[in-house]
């Protein structure tokens, strides 16, 4: 009931205040006994104060149900005060029955309503006697007035319920809403850790392998062949700086610090460079002449899955020569990396490596394809052009 209350209160008071003060004035101009007139507004008086310090709080606040009853009862009385007095305090009526709807429940609002009705003439029975002026007039009035009054009581409670019910409504959708913000702000920190894992996976890990190997390299070289040393110190240098403008990328959240500065080609090749110059590995490295244009997306995905490819050939393979090539098939690009290594399979492999690039492949579209044997490794990964 407080909702519908709060919503329209103010417009209820006004018509409460205008009720009393025209019920009042009538009442004042009716030419009757003066006591009876004084007892009549003083009761109306007594009703509109009733109202306005206990009635308010007791409808507007959801009050409980003694609260309620005893309300009912006080203006009951005071109605029947004023109605004996003078039976022109009738009018007030159009007022108390919406009051008594909104303080009791239907049923028993619709009783206590057409009670308080029955006083109209039931005092003019009492003053005036059976054969009254107006009994003839009051009694068709007061049937259409408990007609009307419990009609709109209905009315008035069925405006409550649904205002209730669609305040549910609402709060259990604010309620769902702000669960699935929660549910979507927990799939999109999960989403996030998930891509800084295989970020970090397929760059600043295998950089930082890439300089242990190198570091134990230089320490095996550095009295044995210093020149060798040399090289190595410049490769674990220049990797170092590669996976620092990777680190500062990911951090600005940019896409990979080799495609920033050049073409998906130019990157490819520079990882192949790189395994050749570490490992002293024969790679041969081969690209379509016409690669179509790819979103970063899938250039991303490609230059993470040769990063990761060309990683594992450098820890795990043991092997002696490496074939890498960039081509189009179909409608989408493709890399192709072949090495002989001894294989392995790949069904029982852990970790990230394969996981997160059928993963970002399975993003963009692509697909992914790894068979091994003793006598080597093939991975196929496709882009959608």
């Amino acid at each position: 009931m407080k909702d519908a209350w709060d919503r329209f209160n103010w417009l209820w008071e006004i018509l409460f205040a205008v009720a009393y003060l025209a019920t009042t004035t009538l009442v004042v101009l009716d030419e009757t006994d003066p006591v009876r007139t004084g007892v009549a507004v003083g009761a109306l008086t007594a009703l509109a104060l009733t109202y306005l310090a206990w009635g308010r709080r007791v409808v507007r606040d959801d009050g409980h149900l003694p609260q309620r009853w005893a309300l009912a009862a006080v203006v009951v009385v005071l109605v029947g005060v004023a109605i004996f007095a003078n039976t022109t305090a009738s009018f007030i009526l159009f007022m108390v029955c919406p009051l008594l709807f909104t303080t009791l429940e239907f049923r028993p609002a619709a009783v206590v309503t057409t009670v308080v009705i029955l006083l109209s003439p039931l005092s003019a029975v009492v003053n005036d006697g059976l054969a009254g002026p107006t009994l003839h007039i009051l009694l068709p009035m007061t049937a259409i007035l408990i007609v009307f009054g419990i009609l709109s009581g209905k009315f008035i409670l069925h405006v409550i319920e649904e205002s209730r019910a669609r305040a549910e409504l609402i709060t259990q959708l604010e309620a769902s809403q702000a669960e699935v913000a929660r549910l979507s702000r927990e799939a999109g920190t999960a989403a996030e850790r998930e891509r800084l894992a295989r970020e970090i996976h397929d760059t600043l890990a295998q950089g930082f392998t890439s300089i242990v190997t190198l570091a134990q390299a230089i320490e095996s070289e550095v009295d044995t062949d210093p020149a060798a040393a040399r090289r190595h110190a410049e490769l674990a240098a220049r990797t170092a700086r590669d996976n620092l403008t990777e680190a500062r990328a990911m951090v600005a959240a940019l896409a990979p610090a080799d495609l920033t500065s050049g073409s998906l080609v130019d990157a490819v090749r520079r990882q192949a460079d790189r395994l050749a110059d570490e490992t002293g590995l024969a790679v041969r490295y081969e690209v379509d002449d016409a690669l179509p244009a790819l979103a970063m997306a899938g250039e991303v995905v490609l230059l993470r899955g040769a990063q990761e490819a060309l990683n594992n050939i450098r820890r795990h393979a043991a092997a002696s020569s490496v074939s890498v090539r960039l081509s189009v098939v179909d409608d989408a690009v493709r890399l192709f990396v072949r090495d002989d290594g001894g294989g392995f399979d790949p069904d029982s492999v852990s970790g990230f490596g394969l996981r997160g690039m059928r993963s970002r492949a399975e993003q963009v579209g692509g697909r992914l394809s790894v068979r091994s044997g003793p006598s080597g490794t093939e991975l196929t990964l496709e882009v959608p052009a």
